[in-house]
């Protein structure tokens, strides 16, 4: 893998505040700054939440979003950026418009529409503007098992499908596409990232047993990504070392309190060492 200098780097999130520190901009930071990258933030949701629940939501205005948007894109020199809760409507839209202004810098799109739980996370128009508005600016969405059926409109129940469901939003969308297979049952999370052209890649990595946290691996795998991205990998080495993070996150997880807990943080040595993830590229019509 080739890098680029990460003292001349940064990486922006454009996402919610974790109260907990386990989720949201607080997980986004901490794998930015695994990556040896500068971390920039642009908030678009506070919460009150800790690693049982969500118990308050606060939304910026418009008007404070785009100022800190404005702030920070012009000024410094993003390597990559990675959206995570947009929660509206008119968030997706101002987001994705200024970021429009900006073609040259990849983005990463977490559409954290659909929670593990099966709840909702967003309104229906809200999801209507994620597909049409900001998926077609995005470089890479990462999208899990539920949030991809809602954006394909049908069920995925294997891995076929999967990576039929993949290559599908890459085309429509005209950007990669990973579809995670965390929520699925079995001793390996699959992983499937597709292209517009059709060609794609499989992720394999073994489940860790029992662990001590896993609240935010979401947000870490794109913020991962967008790391990767920002120091120059390629889509398919960024999501590689990305899914290496996350699993040793998830490994190294650990109590921060009472009931409390809260993913690791390995070192970027570590993740380079890793060979915890498989990878098989696969051809235009192979499983």
């Amino acid at each position: 893998m080739h890098f680029t200098d990460s003292r001349q780097t940064v990486a922006l999130t454009i996402a919610g505040s974790d109260s907990g520190g386990n989720a949201g901009v607080q997980a986004d930071l901490r794998a930015f700054h695994t990556y040896g990258l500068h971390g920039c933030t642009v908030f678009t949701a506070l919460t009150a939440q800790n690693p049982f629940a969500v118990t308050a939501v606060e939304v910026p205005g418009l008007e404070f979003l785009e100022a800190q948007l404005d702030a920070v894109l012009p000024t410094y020199s993003i390597g990559a950026a990675k959206t995570g809760m947009l929660a509206t409507r008119q968030v997706i839209e101002a987001v994705a418009a200024k970021l429009a202004k900006y073609p040259d810098i990849p983005v990463v799109v977490d559409p954290v529409m659909i929670a593990t739980s099966g709840a909702r996370l967003i309104q229906e128009d809200a999801i209507a503007a994620m597909r049409d508005c900001l998926l077609p600016r995005a470089t890479i969405a990462t999208p899990n098992l539920p949030e991809a059926e809602e954006l394909c409109g049908n069920s995925i129940t294997s891995p076929s499908e999967m990576l039929a469901a993949a290559r599908t939003l890459a085309k429509r969308a005209d950007c990669a596409i990973l579809v995670k297979g965390g929520h699925a049952a079995g001793t390996t999370a699959t992983d499937f990232l597709a292209f517009p052209d059709g060609t794609a890649v499989r992720y394999r990595s073994p489940l860790v047993e029992h662990p001590c946290s896993t609240h935010g691996t979401g947000c870490s795998l794109s913020a991962a990504i967008a790391a990767g991205i920002a120091r120059g990998l390629s889509i398919r080495d960024a999501v590689a070392l990305g899914k290496t993070y996350v699993y040793e996150s998830i490994r190294q997880s650990l109590p921060v309190g009472p009931r409390a807990t809260v993913l690791g943080t390995p070192s970027f040595e570590e993740l380079l060492q890793n060979t915890a993830v498989e990878t098989t590229d696969l051809g235009l019509h192979s499983l």
